[in-house]
């Protein structure tokens, strides 16, 4: 016998999978109407909705704003004691409501007819105030709530996030959002370390350690140990990296002629490096596995260091 709470778990999410269905199959040339006006905007999406509804305004607010479409919550009860001032004559309102008769949202709807904001409503009833005052009205299937007792919002908040979801996504492609651009508006957390590339923390400009070929030991011992990162870059005369010295080639060439010896004596050609697009997490990998604590990153086109990460920086960054 199938127990009560799996059996009941499976019905819920066979009726909010069903309901996702329908919805897909629902989508007509509003929603390509809505995604336009949006990318279009000269301002940024104020998203709205009470109650349930108002929680997944903000996912879809948090979503569309971390993938490349500007946009806010406003919340439809403040936004009637003064917050109606976040919205600007070049924004434009996105508005879930599945009755679409929510009291708070009338105020904001008001607002938009007075300023000439357009809006677009998100509800299961064309006949009611939400779709009356909307540009684009973006009907959901009017299906039953999972809720044993019809009471619940559940397949109505479904089918209203994954169209959030949908639109945002839709807009993301049409901008040409790339890994790149996610990482910038996530640096923190593991998906902004899974995206950090060399160039994101490497050292660069003054902070790099470099000496030219001939360079004699003072020249040597002054920059690595100015610098701080146990070595130096050896580059020919056009920049191009030719080596590399390290404190540990410093100690085997300890002996009386030490003071003597030039940079070509002591450096390693033919360093291990990298390319400043490379993962960050890749950094890392390879300096455990060659047991190295620093790593120069050379330009892609001139062969010339363009930076220096230290094994540090990669745990500073959280990286693992």
């Amino acid at each position: 016998m199938t127990p009560p709470f799996l059996g009941e778990g499976r019905r819920v999410l066979r009726l909010e999978a069903e309901a996702l269905t329908a919805l897909a199959g629902s989508l007509d040339e509003n929603f390509s109407r809505a995604a336009e006006l949006i990318l279009g905007l000269a301002g940024r999406l104020a998203v709205t909705g009470m109650g349930k509804s108002g929680h997944v305004a903000r996912k879809a607010a948090a979503t569309l704003a971390s993938t490349g479409t500007p946009a806010y919550f406003i919340h439809p009860a403040e936004a009637n004691h003064g917050d109606l001032g976040m919205i600007s004559a070049q924004d434009a309102v996105l508005a879930f409501s599945h009755s679409g008769e929510t009291e708070e949202l009338q105020g904001i709807l008001a607002f938009c007819a007075r300023h000439l904001v357009p809006v677009i409503g998100v509800g299961a009833r064309p006949e009611s105030f939400l779709a009356s005052r909307s540009e684009i009205f973006m009907r959901l299937p009017d299906l039953p709530e999972a809720c044993p007792n019809g009471c619940a919002p559940t397949t109505s908040t479904a089918m209203m996030m994954a169209l959030g979801d949908a639109l945002a996504l839709a807009l993301l492609k049409a901008r040409g959002f790339t890994p790149e651009d996610f990482q910038k508006y996530h640096p923190g957390g593991a998906l902004g370390r899974r995206l950090l590339r060399a160039s994101d923390i490497m050292h660069v400009g003054q902070a790099l350690p470099r000496v030219g070929r001939g360079a004699y030991m003072p020249e040597v011992l002054l920059t690595i140990t100015g610098k701080a990162f146990g070595c130096t870059a050896v580059v020919e005369a056009d920049g191009r990296l030719a080596g590399v010295i390290t404190d540990g080639d410093l100690r085997r060439h300890l002996g009386p002629d030490f003071m003597s010896l030039s940079a070509d004596d002591l450096m390693t050609p033919g360093p291990v490096t990298v390319a400043p697009g490379v993962p960050a997490a890749t950094v890392l990998g390879l300096m455990q596995r060659r047991s190295i604590t620093s790593i120069f990153v050379l330009d892609d086109e001139t062969g010339r260091p363009a930076g220096i990460i230290h094994i540090h920086d990669c745990l500073r960054a959280g990286l693992q």
